[in-house]
């Protein structure tokens, strides 16, 4: 008769259990940041699987819900040895490919309030195969003790649905999403089966993060307030397709895209089912956008609001870590700002990093590491205290930015500039107010591009007006304003105004924060009312207020401060014909600027 041995690893599991000896791998911290677990940095021992996760919408017309393609990428332990990890997901409608350089952009030389002939479109050539949707990511966050997951924005790669750039499916979408990672059983292994998924390796805590688009859908996500979102990371969001379109009541491209619109983005993006297209065309593009988005007036509306997610924010809950580059002129840095403002007023957890350069750019790594390790790793490492602002210096890396009390800088405070007239070379600014003045002219003229007009001494195409030579640097910080007093010769008119330091630096040498300051655009029929413009009486002055972009920028001593005021800006607004006359007066102009130190600084600085 045989008796059965014990073995070492029986009596083991006996005495301390099988969760304690299985988990062997643990997450490492050190100075309240997650660092690479050696057990985990081999991508070769990963597990990288593909499923479709459910949602509670049907956007393809087909009578099912769309389900979402999605990744995952974990480490081989979360199958061997019952390790469960917080999750960093990224989701997008670009990982299938896109239009690429497509002709589809609307034309934007006609006059205003016209209807412009149709554009062309074009079909997306989808991309990639299973089951990797995305590589990005993974080598950051995995080895650190992280999952990470990516999925496919409804209606583009192998989700179901249709795009509807900044509808409520693509905050639903990523939602879902979340609820499958923290519990939900709405996880599938095909897109069309019944056979069930389940996210068992997740701890139900969810951070995402992303750049562009891909920044601009965690906070979709969040605007739903889904339970196990702790945490995003936005990086150069567009945060309301108005804004992100339009100006103040103006047809206005972003920087780079002349004539781009809401629906050229639908277009760019569709790479789902091809046979899901032609309903997804008519349901979304060539009736809900092409009634909702008014090229011809530019005014707010219904379908603009819809798309506005600071409209949405009342559930949002995760704790917002936000970037962004103050000279990003394709999505203006006003999109990550609007949010912070708000998200800190409801007393979310808020931080904002802000860089001098353009599109793109996250925050510096450890501060990420930190966001996340405090939010889903459950680490008190203190990162919601202390400044709530971190701004890069003017010469500085992005690596090393200066942090800040807040932004705006709390010791800044608006100073008004006033206006004497010199066209057509240059005016003055003052900070003394006048009391009587003159009127002076300007003629449109979209042929001479807005940098052209900064550094010509003499043309009627531009109004600007110059501060004196600053004798110490002036350090803006805050949103600048303008309040314009205008008549114009035709019931519509553009208006541009670009603040610049001069002299200009050319070529080589000249760096981004060099030249533009910052800049701002509005529809002078939109003087009273964003959501209702009304024709100009040509001779009549109206006030136009409305701000420019927001910045944080030192000017340095020997430059002057300039504020240029002209029309048809030929990168971003409609180019109609030549010969619009926009007349100011400079007695009702003011423009308001957030300096640090105030107005007594200011005047020092032009001593």
């Amino acid at each position: 008769m045989k008796f059965f041995k014990p073995s070492l690893l029986f009596l083991l599991v006996l005495v301390f259990g099988t969760h304690n000896l299985l988990a062997q791998v643990k997450p490492i911290f050190i100075n309240g940041e997650a660092q690479i677990i050696p057990e985990l940095k081999d991508s070769a021992n990963w597990i990288r699987t593909d499923l479709w996760v459910e949602t509670e919408f049907d956007t393809d017309g087909d009578g099912k819900k769309d389900r979402m393609h999605v990744d995952v990428t974990r480490p081989q332990q979360t199958e061997t040895e019952g390790l469960k990890l917080p999750v960093v997901y990224a989701s997008s409608p670009y990982y299938a490919g896109t239009a690429g350089s497509a002709p589809i952009f609307w034309d934007v030389k006609h006059e205003l309030g016209a209807v412009a002939k149709p554009r062309n479109k074009a079909e997306v050539v989808r991309t990639g195969k299973r089951p990797i949707i995305s590589n990005t990511e993974i080598m950051l966050w995995v080895p650190r003790g992280y999952i990470v997951v990516h999925s496919s924005s409804p209606g583009t790669g192998l989700s179901q649905g249709s795009p509807t750039v900044g509808g409520d499916n693509e905050s639903l979408a990523p939602k879902a999403v979340i609820e499958w990672l923290t519990g939900k059983d709405n996880g599938y292994t095909t897109p069309d089966g019944n056979e069930k998924v389940m996210a068992f390796w997740s701890i139900g805590k969810v951070g995402m993060t992303g750049t562009s688009y891909n920044g601009t859908l965690p906070l979709a996500a969040a605007t739903t307030g889904v339970k196990g979102l702790e945490a995003i990371i936005p990086i150069a969001p567009n945060t309301s397709y108005y804004h992100y379109y339009r100006s103040n009541g103006l047809v206005r491209s972003p920087g780079g895209y002349l004539g781009e619109d809401i629906d050229v983005l639908y277009d760019f993006i569709h790479s789902g089912d091809e046979s899901k297209r032609a309903y997804n065309n008519k349901t979304v593009r060539d009736t809900e956008m092409a009634q909702g988005m008014d090229r011809a007036t530019g005014d707010y509306n219904d379908f603009w609001a819809g798309r506005d997610y600071i409209n949405d924010m009342g559930p949002m809950k995760a704790a917002l870590l936000m970037s962004h580059g103050f000279n990003d002129w394709n999505v203006m840095p006003e999109h990550s700002y609007r949010i912070y403002d708000a998200a800190r007023a409801k007393g979310i957890p808020a931080k904002i990093y802000y860089h001098q350069n353009g599109h793109g750019g996250p925050p510096p790594f450890a501060m990420m590491n930190q966001w996340f390790t405090k939010y889903l790793h459950g680490v008190d490492n203190g990162v919601e205290e202390g400044p709530k602002a971190y701004i890069v210096r003017e010469r500085d890396e992005q690596s090393n930015p200066t942090p800040y009390e807040d932004f705006p800088n709390p010791e800044a405070s608006d100073v008004n500039f006033y206006l004497k007239a010199g066209a057509p070379a240059a005016g003055s600014m003052s900070l003394k107010k006048k009391t009587t003045g003159k009127q002076e002219t300007l003629v449109d003229n979209y042929s001479f591009s807005g940098s052209a007009l900064a550094q010509a001494d003499y043309t009627e195409h531009r109004l600007i007006y110059l501060s004196p030579v600053l004798t110490e640097p002036i350090h803006i910080s805050g949103i600048p304003k303008i309040t314009v007093k205008l008549a114009s010769n035709k019931p519509a008119a553009n208006l541009s105004v670009w603040l610049v330091s001069l002299p200009w630096t050319e070529g080589r040498n000249a760096k981004i924060t060099d030249n533009i300051i910052t800049r701002g655009w509005a529809d002078p029929q939109n003087h009273s009312s964003i959501r209702k413009g009304e024709p100009l009486v040509p001779g009549k002055f109206y006030e136009v207020t409305f701000d420019l972009q927001p910045d944080d920028q030192i000017i340095p001593a020997g430059q002057q401060i300039g504020l240029m005021i002209f029309s048809s800006d030929a990168e971003y607004t409609l180019l109609p014909k030549p010969g619009t006359e926009l007349t100011i007066d400079l007695v009702g102009t003011v423009l308001t600027l957030p300096i640090v130190g105030g107005k007594g600084r200011m005047e020092k600085a032009v001593k």
